[in-house]
């Protein structure tokens, strides 16, 4: 079969989004039409154009650092010969007297790749951007919905809370990640973390709604698992709610006892005071929704001494993509043997620190930490 001829101008021009190339002293090569129109410029004042001159009689422009951006990433891919996907870049509007719709801030995701020559060097550079201006804005309401709905940091009855959320670095979407606090009468607190399945703002309303029930029934019956059996029911009833998982604990400071129940969610750890780690999984079910047939959920109870410290946390404060997730309990282990005698807001802040990457953080990450 005689292979197809192809017309790769054609193919350039086709290609998603606004792409240019440039040469290893960052001239530019090609563009295709997306490009042009982006930039609102003529291919005649583009091809051959010297791209570090953008702004450069304006170095005090917002624009200039993001220019100054590109370079050093395009500089880099000719380099090291190897790919960037750039942090999101906010550019602002140029021309104030434009309509106010067009005058507000735009962001855009770019990737430089390199395009190799037959002696194997770099020889251009592909740079592609992508608006993403309203997925930025969809993340913003999102993340404020989200806020909004998460109780604030606060003591609860005579005991003091660490929480922390953190939500991905650089993720165009948040996540369903969640946390509670109740105070029971008797000296007793009820604590929850629980994380929806998904992203932006359908994961963050069915969060809320989840959280919100769960809040009830935990001061309704006070049994972590009794209550989250309530969710279990209610839950089936919430599109999206399905395939969520929940740590729903209680502690008792009379009896020095933590009752406990969890659906499918990752077990808390209990740091007791001479820096042994207890993980506690001998009440896990699965997750909301994940059995066809209803039933009562397991409970466990533990015993603690003054000095220790609960920690509940969310997926994202131990999970590596390619890991086990053994691997990232052990990491978790370790941290919180080496930080005992932290308070609870020292533990935190090193925990966040040590446990999640500095960059590429892929998920949201809720932590709460009591101290017993």
């Amino acid at each position: 079969m005689k292979e197809p001829e192809i017309d790769y101008t054609a193919v350039f021009q086709a290609l998603p989004g606004a792409v240019a190339l440039l040469t290893p002293q960052l001239f530019f090569a090609d563009v295709n039409e997306e490009w042009l129109r982006v930039i609102n410029r003529s291919r005649e004042h583009v091809i051959g154009h010297y791209m570090p001159d953008d702004y450069a009689d304006q170095p005090n422009h917002p624009n200039a650092a993001v220019a100054r951006n590109i370079e050093e990433s395009l500089r880099r891919v000719t380099r090291t010969g190897r790919p960037e996907t750039m942090e999101l870049q906010r550019f602002d509007p140029t021309d104030a007297t434009v309509r106010p719709r067009a005058a507000e801030a735009r962001f855009w995701s770019m990737t430089n790749i390199p395009v190799p020559g037959a002696d194997g060097r770099v020889a251009l550079l592909l740079h592609r951007v992508e608006e993403v201006t309203e997925l930025i804005r969809a993340r913003a309401v999102a993340l404020s919905l989200q806020e909004a709905m998460l109780p604030a940091p606060r003591t609860v009855g005579r005991h003091p809370v660490a929480v922390r959320y953190r939500p991905a670095v650089g993720a165009l979407e948040v996540g369903g990640d969640w946390y509670d606090l109740v105070d029971v009468p008797g000296d007793r607190l009820g604590i929850a973390v629980g994380d929806v399945v998904g992203h932006g703002l359908a994961a963050a309303s069915v969060m809320g709604q989840l959280r919100s029930a769960l809040s009830a029934a935990s001061r309704s019956c006070g049994d972590p698992a009794r209550a989250l059996e309530i969710l279990e029911l209610y839950a089936r009833s919430v599109v999206g709610a399905e395939n969520t998982t929940v740590a729903n604990a209680s502690i008792d400071w009379n009896t020095h006892r933590i009752t406990y129940s969890s659906a499918g969610h990752l077990p808390p750890a209990l740091l007791r005071s001479d820096g042994t780690v207890e993980f506690l999984d001998r009440a896990t079910d699965p997750p909301l929704g994940a059995c066809t047939e209803y039933g009562s959920r397991s409970q466990a109870t533990a015993s603690f001494t003054e000095g220790a410290l609960l920690v509940l946390y969310t997926d994202g404060l131990v999970e590596r993509r390619d890991e086990d997730i053994d691997t990232g309990l052990a990491r978790l282990a370790g941290s919180l043997t080496r930080h005992c005698g932290a308070g609870a807001e020292d533990l935190a802040d090193a925990l966040l620190a040590e446990l999640l990457p500095s960059t590429g953080v892929r998920d949201d990450t809720a932590l709460v930490i009591v101290p017993l």
